[in-house]
């Protein structure tokens, strides 16, 4: 007679129950994200149904990439990709879609999403000039620095999630939803507190800013690049010199990772005080997540400006 060990059996069920923990335990979707900031939003929408990958990160320029086999490894096998876009990494972008050759994230497929085609687009040039430096064509496409644009392009980004896995679109819907209402009451809250610096004058070291000073209601006077892209000439340092006498500036921003000489060439014979802003998520040791880039954003530049008024 055949009799099977209680044993056995009992190794058998935990064997099996270690299989379905694993089985549900993989994301449904994998995500791709241009910059820090899209795969934040990605977490936040997509929960523990995701797993997501940054191909930059807050100390990086984004405009620079290169297109490393791991990055082509990560793309191919990615279900979703998230990117700016108005050509913020036409440089390296299409290069890498090139040879990963994932069928899900060309263009006309729910896999491309661009978080720029769901915003008004700000600093759309005029005429195009190669010889002017690096302009994007469409516009600004650091659409990222106004908090209300995140808001929008969630709503866009959970329809693309839920077209991709239709399956949680309930889980999505609701994650979002979470979400949404609490970035509601933070831009409520950063309203405010912006309110203090309204029509206050700033200097920028690059021109990345036009929808953060959109929110804040601030005026950019003078840019340190002469020309986007390309790092400022003597000539033209000097010349900011003499223009910012009769500006009543109170300071000058550039974002962490850009190198700082220039801005801080300038602010030593101005008199100008230099803020180095976040930029985007892991821009410093504070600005974690989507909330807390923004915190830490108003914060300093609230701070920076509020000091400058009492000692004036």
């Amino acid at each position: 007679m055949n009799i099977k060990h209680p044993l056995n059996s009992i190794i058998l069920l935990i064997a099996l129950g270690l299989l379905l923990i694993s089985v549900n335990s993989v994301a449904d979707i994998k995500v791709f994200a241009c910059e820090p900031e899209w795969q934040a939003l990605a977490n936040e929408l997509g929960g523990e149904k995701i797993t997501s990958f940054s191909a930059t990160t807050g100390l990086q320029d984004p405009h620079q990439v290169q297109a490393r086999p791991s990055l082509i490894s990560k793309m191919r096998d990615a279900d979703l990709l998230i990117c700016s876009g108005a050509d913020l990494e036409v440089g390296w972008l299409p290069l890498l879609l090139r040879r990963a050759s994932n069928p899900k994230l060309q263009e006309s497929k729910p896999g491309y999403f661009l978080a720029a085609d769901y915003v008004r687009l700000l600093g759309v040039p005029k005429s195009l000039d190669r010889s002017q430096g690096d302009m994007h064509a469409a516009g600004n496409p650091h659409v990222q620095t106004n908090p209300k644009n995140i808001s929008r392009i969630a709503k866009a980004l959970v329809k693309r999630i839920k077209l991709i896995d239709p399956k949680n679109k309930k889980y999505y819907q609701e994650k979002t939803d979470a979400f949404l209402s609490r970035w509601k009451k933070s831009v409520q809250k950063w309203k405010k507190q912006v309110r203090k610096i309204n029509g206050e004058s700033i200097v920028v070291q690059h021109a990345s800013w036009d929808y953060l000073f959109d929110f804040a209601k601030l005026n950019q006077v003078a840019t340190i690049e002469e020309k986007p892209g390309i790092p400022a000439t003597s000539g033209h340092l000097t010349s900011l010199v003499a223009h910012l006498k009769s500006q009543p500036t109170k300071i000058i921003i550039r974002a962490a990772y850009q190198n700082g000489r220039s801005s801080d060439w300038l602010a030593k014979r101005t008199g100008l005080s230099v803020v180095a802003l976040p930029f985007t998520v892991g821009g410093d040791e504070q600005s974690t997540d989507l909330f807390t880039l923004y915190d830490r954003t108003f914060e300093l530049l609230v701070n920076a400006i509020s000091e400058i008024r009492e000692e004036q």
